[in-house]
Order: C-alpha cells, then structure tokens, then sequence
C-alpha cells in the first residue's frame, strides 16, 4: 500500500540504505523524499477548495469565538527523536476542527512510515500566543529536536523565540510569508509560488504582456510584489495594473481599456471575489474571451469553476491526485473527510521521519532543511528556501464547469 519513503539520489532507482550521509552528499543530491504513498487513480475523494489553505491571511488570527478548555498533552510513536506537534486543537469553530484534522494526519504518516524512530508530543496551543509558547516550552524541555506547527501566524513568534534559544528548528503551517526567518520555516501554500508558476507557463507559450488586478488587502499586496517581480524576470512586462476595493467597476474599467496590449489578464482573488471581478470586466466592455485569463491557487473553488466569464482560465496548484489518494486513506483510517490542510501535517512528519531515518546528528539542520533538491510529498515537489519561505513544484490547471483540469503537470525536480 505505502510505498518505500526514502531520501535517493535522482539517479538511483532503489532506496538508499538509511543512515547518516555527509552534509556533503546531502547538499549535492537530491533527498527526492517520498513521503506520500504511491497516487491511487482509484481513489475518488473530494477535491476541497485550495481557497481554505492557500490565503495567507485565513490562518493568520485565531477565532474570535472562546476556545474551549486545553486539551491534555499528548505522544505518538515510541522513536528516540522527539518531534513537538503545536495544534490549536481546542479553539473554536473551524479551527479547531482543521486542528484534528491535522493532528489525525500526523498521526496518519507515523503510522504509514515503516519503523520510524520518532515519537510526536502533540500539544494544544489553545489557539493563542501564550499557549503556543507554553506548549513550545514544554516539548524542548521534554527533549523535543523540531517543532512542527504552530497553526496561527501570531504563534509562531512566541514559538520562535522558545525555539531558538535551544537552537530547534520551526516548521510552521502559516501562509503569511512575513513570519518566516531564521530557523523558522513555512511548510505551507505560498502565493509568491502561485504566482511564479503561473507566470513562468504563461511565459514559456508566449504570452508575456500582463494586465493586473489584485484586490486591496493584505493578500492582494503579496502578489503585488511577486508578481512585479516575476514578470520581468520572465521576459515579460505589466501593460496594466490596478487594485480595487469595494468597488470594482472603476478599477476594471481602467483595466479593460488597456487590453488591447495585453496577451493575459491576471486576478488574484478566490471564490466569489474572483467571480464579481471578471463580471465587473465583462461590464465595462472586456471580452475575456480574447485574452488569457491567470490564476493562482485560490481559483480552485466551485464558484470559478460554475462562472462563464472564468472558462478556460488557467492557475497553479498543486496536482490534485496526491489529494486524493491522502483523502481516501484518510477516509479508511478514520471515516471523515480531511481538511485540505491535512496534507501539511502529513508531510512535515513524513519529512522528520525520513531525516531522522537517514540524516544522523545533523537531520534537521539548516543544511538538511534547505536542501535545493527538495522534497516530495503528497501535494508535489516542495524546498525550504533559507529565509525560511517555501517553493513548491506546482502544475498548471485549466478552469472548466467539471472543475480543474491540468495543462501542464508538476516538475519532477527543481531548477537551480
């Protein structure tokens, strides 16, 4: 059922015998981790919107409800190498529902993982700050090597700073790119990747005159800077951009009236968002028939998929078989749905497990954890860059009424 999950060099075929390499070796070969099981086309699951996990700022603030009482700590696994898992597994509503979730994933990939060496201290961070921090300081006393989590942007400084002073590494779930650092890394869904992907397929088929609408949020100013950057690296140029508000219509009519130098139209919005702007476009005389519409992860969302003006519209994301095959294992193990977030949790104790089967003392140093060559999970190729945001190998999905189809799939390895 679940394949082999060993750090290979892009060459060899087998798996590596486990044990420790040199930093070395570790820096000039790709880890090529396996750490999903093999992709069952047979499987069938809920392909749930990537729009839940991809927003930067969905997971940036806790709930404003009261969370619930603390939930008692926890472990999983007998290994030598302790792991701290920081959930909000207490906190109200959704989130501490994406929290179970989460923490059933994990505990989903020590089951999977032949003989793993790890043994997870699953604290409850309440859902705040000091319960993070609280839930931090515990696992390092307890021994803990790593921390995976926490969930919430504004914990991971209060799990940072306890972190850092024993020298442990990060791995948070966050999507704000803002709260990346030294040994703080993001194991999460960047937009800047989103962006990157899209506009470097755009590039590659010709297409290198860009129109611009992003709304006026924080999201918005995210991509803003991304995609000004990844634009003229490509080769190309922005011929139009504007932001919008509430209002829409004026924004977009500006827009509209500079199509005509444009080969694509790029929004970066979700749902019904991404919905209304392309209306307000068809409103002030566009044609979104004649220019390539762009995307990023947010587009996969039923609402695009339902809308008329969004048919044929192109964004990135991760190939959504990897999904599916998590989903149906998950459903067998525990008769529920996961979140999409789910995956997350997966891979980061996958990816711990495979670095303390294979890596010795220096498994998860900065060295290990930035490897260039990456790592492969359920949702594809993905590298720790050194300031800690992520890059992941993402495909190119075509909107249509049936959902997302893929164009062009996931890289199998990373350029330099």
């Amino acid at each position: 059922m679940v394949g082999p999950r060993y750090p290979r060099s892009p060459s060899s075929e087998e798996p590596s015998s486990p044990g420790p390499r040199s930093s070395g070796a570790t820096r000039r070969s790709a880890l090529g981790l396996l750490l999903g099981a093999p992709l069952l086309s047979a499987c069938a699951g809920v392909q749930q919107s990537l729009s839940q996990f991809s927003n930067p700022f969905s997971s940036s603030a806790p709930p404003a409800q009261p969370a619930g009482p603390p939930q008692q700590a926890a472990t999983a696994g007998t290994g030598g190498v302790k792991v701290a898992v920081i959930l909000p597994l207490s906190a109200a509503g959704n989130a501490g529902l994406a929290a179970q979730s989460m923490r059933n994933a994990a505990e989903m990939a020590l089951a999977e993982f032949q003989n793993p060496n790890i043994q997870l201290l699953i604290k409850d961070d309440n859902g705040s700050p000091q319960g993070a921090q609280a839930g931090a300081q515990q696992a390092v006393d307890e021994g803990a090597e790593i921390i995976l989590g926490p969930l919430f942007a504004q914990s991971v400084p209060a799990v940072a700073q306890v972190a850092r002073t024993r020298g442990i590494p990060v791995m948070a779930f966050s999507t704000d790119s803002s709260i990346a650092g030294r040994g703080v890394y993001l194991l999460s869904f960047l937009p800047e990747s989103d962006v990157n992907r899209i506009v470097e397929y755009s590039a590659s088929v010709g297409k290198r005159s860009v129109a611009v609408l992003v709304p006026d949020n924080a999201y918005g100013n995210v991509v803003e800077a991304a995609v000004k950057a990844a634009v003229p690296r490509r080769g190309g140029r922005i011929v139009a951009f504007e932001k919008y508000g509430a209002d829409r219509a004026a924004p977009a009519r500006t827009v509209a009236q500079q199509l005509g130098s444009a080969d694509v139209l790029f929004i970066a919005d979700d749902g019904d968002a991404v919905v209304a702007v392309a209306d307000a476009m068809t409103a002030a005389g566009a044609n979104l028939r004649n220019i390539q519409l762009l995307g990023t992860g947010l587009w996969d969302n039923p609402r695009v998929y339902a809308s008329s003006n969004l048919q044929g519209g192109l964004y990135a994301a991760p190939d959504p078989a990897g999904f599916r095959a998590f989903s149906g294992r998950y459903r067998t193990k525990y008769g529920a749905e996961p979140i999409r977030t789910a995956t997350l949790a997966y891979d980061a104790v996958a990816l711990v497990a495979a670095l303390a089967r294979t890596q010795g003392t220096t498994r998860f140093s900065s060295d290990v954890l930035t490897n260039p060559s990456g790592f492969a999970g359920i949702d594809g190729l993905f590298r720790f860059r050194a300031d800690g945001t992520n890059e992941r190998g993402l495909a190119v999905m075509k909107v249509t009424t049936g959902g997302g189809v893929a164009v062009a799939g996931s890289p199998k390895s990373f350029g330099a």
